[in-house]
């Protein structure tokens, strides 16, 4: 039994866009230019709604809508493509887009406690979330190694479900507490399949009374106020 179970009590599973950061028109430009290096056609149509799809679903979707309808010979070399371009544009993240309130201090206060892992469950594809929450500094306090990502399946709560099969390879299957923290309900939908606690916030497409109703235990307007959020998630 890994010496880590010992002390390794909460795991917290963080959604990225819109509950971590945003990240301005950078992202949705770096798909046209990933889209059009794989294919050789244009990309002239996005899907309406991407908030709390997989990076699966979104591809499926789009790769159809700019005349494409099975991505999947596609996938591979896109996603290589698409992580690369959104690196290469790393500044561009900071300068367009925004660390959401009392996400620095809340992943800070949580780091410097021994008894919580940090992890992120998220459509994004790995590279593209560790991408993103490296710009904003956010890496060295989040295992990303033990994530759940849009790689793993079209919908979150096979995500989830991949998140705790790697935490628990990784630290033991000693954790008493498991959160679940997004801006949608389907990050709420991925916690409840898997028994675990859904935490919603209102910093993305759906105000708290949305997340609430969809089955979240608790509900935050935002990460601002700190010293309750540590208080949830960190015991």
């Amino acid at each position: 039994m890994p010496a880590a179970e010992a002390v390794r009590r909460r795991l917290v599973m963080w959604d990225v866009d819109q509950t971590l950061l945003r990240t301005g028109e950078v992202v949705r430009l770096a798909y046209g230019v990933a889209f059009t290096a794989a294919t050789g056609l244009p990309y002239l149509r996005t899907p309406a709604s991407l908030a709390g799809r997989t990076d699966r679903y979104i591809a499926a979707e789009a790769f159809a809508l700019n005349g494409i309808d099975d991505a999947g010979p596609y996938l591979e070399r896109f996603f290589e493509l698409f992580a690369a371009e959104v690196h290469r544009r790393r500044a561009m993240i900071v300068e367009k887009g925004l660390l959401l309130p009392g996400v620095a201090d809340v992943v800070a206060g949580l780091a410097a406690r021994p008894e919580v892992v940090q992890t992120l469950v998220t459509g994004n594809i790995r590279p593209l979330a560790e991408t993103k929450i490296g710009a904003f500094g956010l890496d060295t306090a989040i295992d990303t190694e033990v994530g759940g990502y849009g790689t793993d399946d079209v919908v979150r709560p096979t995500l989830v479900t991949r998140s705790l099969e790697r935490a628990r390879a990784k630290y033991g299957d000693g954790f008493s507490h498991v959160f679940v923290v997004g801006d949608t309900v389907h990050d709420v939908e991925a916690a409840l399949t898997n028994g675990v606690t859904a935490v919603g916030v209102a910093t993305g497409p759906v105000d708290q009374e949305t997340l609430r109703a969809a089955g979240a235990q608790h509900v935050f307007a935002s990460l601002a106020d700190v010293e309750s959020v540590l208080s949830l998630l960190g015991g």
